[in-house]
């Protein structure tokens, strides 16, 4: 394998890890913070450096319409979206799984309207996590480089057949340039295979996409693509497997940071994540026992290893970026049912920050353990706990 050292806006790095999938289509509409990715790759097709088609359409729906279109032909699809993007395209995006097509995605993701923010947090994820799809996040421009190629492989697999979505937080990680490691052709066409519909629209040999489902026959359905989700999880672990040895960058599902003889586990995930990592160093250097765990894989989601990693602890502080308006935090509320069938369960308490954009830097991180750990002392871990908003 030989690698290529760049400095890059992570954007533009998604964009050169679509170029080096060979894509065959790219149907997309801008809107920020995605804008930077399809605009890289429109350059790169107007440039003849990447042989696909560019389909310019007139809002997200179309956009992804189009690529089901092209992926239920046969063609490797692209595209990608952000906030209110995905919540138009969604009609189209249940379509996607339920007729199994490997389409892939990065979502830049956003807060949602109105009030208006372009900012990053993970409103729109939230909105979209149960269409079927796979979901990945990543922390950087490097992993998000790294997950895209994945997510060709992962969608494509005669066992999955199914579309994946790369997460990524808007502005925090989409505009950063970073130093991070390009692969060469020759190495991405030995991990990513063409891509093979074994049936594709084909008018010389017709078949059937997306019947009309009596109620005797909808359920069935339904439980057929949510079995396909879940045993979606071998071939993502297979993946990442096959891409850590080729490249020496190996990916889990749950992640731990200096987690060993920790009484406090703080979970977080995305580009937070990177100062979380910050704040548990000082932590730990003034003596306190608190580790990171992370999330990545956010469907299927991952109970088993989550539970692994989470079990010993005394106390779980789980941060979202997003509010599940009149209930608790989305992720927050998957740990703790995840936790339930345990006969000893940790402390487990949920807190929502850093929506819209808003920060949260390792100093905020220490702060924000410190008020999860005073709930939980008081007895107060069901409340709605929000950090950093004036009252």
């Amino acid at each position: 394998m030989t690698s290529k050292r760049v400095g890059l806006e992570s954007s533009l790095g998604i964009a050169q890890a679509v170029k080096l999938a060979n894509v065959d289509v790219i149907a997309a509409y801008p809107i920020t913070p995605q804008t930077h990715i399809v605009e890289g790759l429109a350059e790169m097709v107007a440039n003849g450096e990447l042989d696909a088609e560019y389909i310019p359409v007139e809002s997200e729906h179309s956009a992804m319409s189009a690529c089901l279109g092209a992926s239920a032909v046969g063609a490797r699809t692209f595209t990608a979206t952000a906030g209110q993007g995905l919540i138009l395209m969604h009609e189209v995006v249940t379509v996607a799984s339920a007729l199994r097509l490997p389409v892939v995605m990065a979502i830049a993701n956003r807060a949602l309207s109105g009030q208006l923010s372009i900012w990053g947090d993970h409103s729109d994820v939230m909105m979209a996590r149960d269409a079927g799809w796979i979901h990945i996040f990543v922390e950087n421009g490097q992993q998000a480089f790294d997950q895209t190629l994945c997510a060709f492989r992962i969608a494509e697999h005669k066992d999955v057949m199914l579309p994946v979505a790369v997460d990524v937080d808007g502005f925090h990680a989409t505009h950063v340039i970073e130093s991070f490691y390009l692969l060469d052709q020759k190495t991405v066409n030995e991990f990513l295979p063409p891509y093979v519909h074994p049936t594709p629209l084909d008018p010389d040999n017709p078949v059937t996409m997306g019947c009309f489902a009596m109620p005797n026959y909808y359920f069935e359905t339904r439980k057929a693509l949510d079995m396909a989700l879940r045993n979606s999880k071998k071939v993502i672990l297979e993946t990442w497997e096959k891409f850590g040895a080729l490249t020496g960058r190996h990916y889990l599902p749950v992640e731990k940071y200096k987690t060993e003889n920790c009484d406090t586990l703080l979970v977080t995930m995305g580009s937070f994540s990177e100062n979380a990592m910050m704040a548990v160093d000082r932590m730990q250097e003034s003596g306190k026992k608190v580790g990171l765990v992370r999330l990545r894989l956010w469907r299927p989601f991952p109970t088993e290893e989550l539970v692994a990693a989470l079990s010993g602890a005394k106390n779980v502080i789980v941060l979202d970026r997003a509010i599940s308006l009149g209930g608790p935090g989305p992720v927050c509320s998957e740990i703790k049912a995840a936790l339930y069938p345990l006969e000893k369960k940790p402390h487990v308490v949920g807190i929502i920050g850093g929506l819209g954009g808003r920060d949260i830097s390792p100093e905020n991180f220490i702060a924000l353990v410190e008020l999860g750990l005073e709930k939980i002392k008081t007895g107060h871990t069901g409340e709605i706990i929000m950090f950093g908003v004036r009252e």
